[in-house]
C-alpha cells in the first residue's frame, strides 16, 4: 500500500493513499519549555521600506480563509490577466504550505523549519525565524520530502498577535510554537506527539485549526505507507499551557488525518476530519471516512461510503480533500474515487447515510473551496463546479480545461486555482468556468494553494513566494 501524503515537488501528481480513522482520547500535561533553539533574523531595510502595499485591512490567517475552509476572499483580484508585482528572494528551503497574509505581511513556512514574513508590497523579508534543524529523510523508515521541518500550513491569531506552526525538528519530534507575528520571537514552544505514537512515523500535512481557544493539530503518515501510524488530531490551548489532548482514530493501523486543509470547524465548535484506508477489510474501523469530534475530541458521529471496503483495500482515500461545510447544516465530501457525498453536519449518517451523492470527476485531492451552494472541486482532471439542490442531490455547474487542479480560492467572481503540472495559475469566471485569465509560476509543491488579499494573489513556488495583480 502506497502512502497518501502525496506531498512530492514534481511536476506530476502521486495517486498515493491516506490512512483511516479512530476513537480513543488522551491527556498528558508539561511546562512549557524555553525557546532556546529559535533564531531570529531581522532585514532593517524591508522594515523600514516605504513601498506601496495592498489594503492591509484584508487577511487571510489560516488555510482556506477561515475556520470552515471556505476559500472565499471577502475582496479580490479583477479578471484582467494577472502581471507579476514581485518575486521573492530565494528562501531557506521548500514551501509546502498555503501562505498566509496578516497585517500587510505575508507569512510563509519552509521545510528548513523557519518561519518568514514578508512585506506584502514588495516581498522583501521583515524577519525570519529558524525554530530547529528539521529531519533528514534518511533518518525516516519512508518519505517524499527531503528534509522535513514545517508542512502543515500554519494558523494565525490575530486578536494575540501569534503565528502557530508545528515544526518537525531533530532527532525527530513534532512541536507546537507560537511565534509574535511583529518581531518573529518565539513566546512558547510544546512537543505535540500524541501519548504512545511514534512520531517518526507520522506525518504533520494537514493544516493547523485554532477554535474553542485551541490549537488542533492533524496527523497522517508518511509517503510509502511504512510503520504504526494511525490518523491522529492532538489539541493544545492556544498560551501553550495546560493539558495536551488527542484522539486516535480507532483503527489497527493507517486512517490518516493528512488532506492539506486539515479539520474544518462548524459554528459551535464541533471539528470535521476526513480519514484515509486503513487495514481491514473485515469489521469497520474508520477508515475511509468522516468524523466529527467535539471541541474536547470525544467522536460524536461518522460517515462512510457503502463501499467503504472496496476503498479500504483499493487505497482509494475518502479523506484525499477535507470536508466541506456548507450552508444549511450540510457537509460535502470527495476524494480519490471522486465520488461527491452530501451529508447532514448534525448527524452524518453512518455507513452509507449519505442525503445525495454523484460522481464528480476521475479523483479530487487537496481541498475545495464554495460559494452558495456551488462546490469548487479540484480534480487530477481539471476543476469542476459542483451545486446542490434543494433535494440534496449534485449536479454539475462547469468542468474547466484538462489540467492537475490545485485547491482552488475564490475572491472578485474569479476561482483561481494553480496547474500542478505546469506551474500555470488559472483564474475561471465564477459562474461559467471560462478561463479568464492566466500566468506562469514555474514548478510548484503538491498540493501548492493561491491565497488572496488585498487585491493581490500569492503563490509558493517552491523556494519563492510570487505575488499577483491584475490592476
Amino acid at each position: 500500500m502506497v502512502h497518501a501524503c502525496r506531498t512530492l515537488i514534481s511536476p506530476r501528481r502521486f495517486v498515493a493513499v491516506a490512512i483511516a480513522g479512530g476513537l480513543a482520547a488522551a491527556c498528558t500535561s508539561s511546562a512549557v519549555p524555553s525557546p532556546s533553539q529559535a533564531t531570529t533574523t531581522a532585514s532593517p531595510s524591508a522594515a523600514t521600506t516605504t513601498s506601496p502595499s495592498p489594503d492591509s485591512s484584508e487577511a487571510w490567517l489560516t488555510y482556506q480563509h477561515d475556520a470552515g475552509r471556505s476559500g472565499m476572499g471577502t475582496a479580490g483580484p479583477s479578471a484582467n490577466t494577472p502581471r507579476l508585482a514581485w518575486r521573492s528572494s530565494a528562501l531557506d528551503g521548500a514551501v509546502y504550505a498555503q501562505p498566509l497574509v496578516f497585517d500587510g505581511r505575508v507569512i510563509v513556512a519552509t521545510e528548513n523549519d523557519s518561519i518568514y514574513a514578508l512585506s506584502a508590497g514588495d516581498g522583501k523579508v521583515v524577519w525570519r525565524t529558524h525554530l530547529g534543524t528539521p529531519v533528514p529523510r534518511s533518518s525516516l523508515p519512508c518519505g517524499n520530502i527531503d528534509p522535513t521541518g514545517i508542512t502543515g500550513t500554519p494558523v494565525i491569531d490575530a486578536s494575540a498577535g501569534l503565528v502557530f506552526a508545528v515544526a518537525f525538528v531533530q532527532p525527530g519530534i513534532h512541536e507546537l510554537i507560537g511565534v509574535d507575528a511583529t518581531s518573529g520571537r518565539v513566546r512558547f514552544r510544546r512537543r505535540v506527539d500524541a501519548p504512545g505514537s511514534d512520531p517518526l512515523v507520522q506525518q504533520q500535512r494537514g493544516a493547523l485549526t485554532l477554535a474553542n481557544g485551541h490549537v488542533y493539530v492533524p496527523y497522517g503518515g508518511l509517503f510509502g505507507d511504512c510503520g504504526p501510524y494511525h490518523g491522529l488530531v492532538v489539541a493544545l490551548a492556544s498560551d501553550g499551557r495546560g493539558p495536551l489532548r488527542s484522539y486516535q482514530v480507532p483503527t489497527g493501523r493507517a486512517g490518516g488525518i493528512w488532506a492539506p486543509s486539515g479539520l474544518t470547524v462548524r459554528p459551535g465548535g464541533d471539528l470535521y476530519a476526513a480519514t484515509g484506508n486503513s487495514d481491514s477489510s473485515g469489521a469497520f474501523d474508520f477508515g475511509d471516512s468522516v468524523i466529527r469530534l467535539s471541541p474536547d475530541l470525544r467522536p460524536l458521529d461518522s460517515f462512510a461510503p457503502p463501499n467503504w471496503v472496496a476503498l479500504n483495500t483499493g487505497d482509494v482515500d475518502l479523506g484525499s480533500v477535507g470536508p466541506t461545510l456548507l450552508a444549511g447544516g450540510l457537509v460535502f465530501q470527495v476524494g480519490k474515487e471522486g465520488v461527491g457525498y452530501v451529508l447532514r453536519a448534525r448527524d452524518l449518517g453512518g455507513i452509507g447515510g449519505q442525503l445525495g451523492s454523484a460522481p464528480v470527476c476521475g479523483a479530487a485531492f487537496g481541498a475545495t473551496a464554495h460559494h452558495g451552494t456551488t462546490i469548487f472541486v479540484p480534480c487530477v482532471d481539471g476543476l469542476v463546479a459542483v451545486r446542490v439542490r434543494a433535494d440534496r442531490s449534485l449536479a454539475i455547474g462547469w468542468r474547466g480545461p484538462a489540467f492537475d487542479s490545485g485547491p482552488p480560492v475564490v475572491a472578485g467572481g474569479v476561482v483561481w486555482s494553480l496547474d500542478l503540472g505546469s506551474g500555470t495559475l488559472y483564474g475561471f469566471d465564477e459562474a461559467t468556468g471560462r478561463v479568464v485569465a492566466r500566468a506562469s509560476t514555474g514548478p510548484v509543491a503538491h498540493f501548492a494553494a493561491p491565497s488572496v488579499a488585498g487585491g493581490s494573489i500569492y503563490v509558493a513556488a517552491t523556494t519563492r513566494i510570487l505575488a499577483f495583480r491584475t490592476s
